[in-house]
């Protein structure tokens, strides 16, 4: 069974940079980020983040992260056709698209396009 909290904490961790940014998100302690991502790393016999500042996310990872984003995105497209699963004063997980796109599309009409579709969207998009 995949262990989805501290699998949320190495995500926002590698998101933010940092347990204690991590730990405010998901309203613990940085101490209960740390232990929840040391054991998963021990349970799985990798390194998932490197501790420092900003910490960052080793290969593997990214993996779990991207995982994690796949989940999010999933579990959005289902709330939105069953709302009634969705937990009542939950707040759902923004999900970050990662785009990949060459310099003239960028400097001309790649950022008009993206602006427009994260204005109707909960997307959060990474260039």
């Amino acid at each position: 069974m995949l262990d989805y909290p501290s699998m949320r904490a190495v995500a926002l961790v590698a998101q933010t940079g940092s347990f204690e940014k991590a730990a405010q998100v998901l309203c613990v302690t940085p101490s209960a980020v740390s232990q929840r991502i040391k054991q998963l790393e021990e349970r799985l016999g990798v390194v998932l983040i490197v501790r420092g500042n900003p910490c960052v996310a080793t290969e593997k990872g990214e993996w779990l992260c991207r995982h994690m984003d796949h989940v999010g995105m999933l579990e959005s497209e289902l709330f939105r056709q069953l709302p009634a699963l969705a937990e009542a004063g939950a707040g759902q997980e923004r999900v970050t698209l990662n785009i990949a796109t060459n310099a003239d599309s960028l400097g001309t009409w790649f950022l008009d396009a993206v602006s427009k579709f994260t204005g109707g969207s909960d997307y959060l998009v990474n260039i």
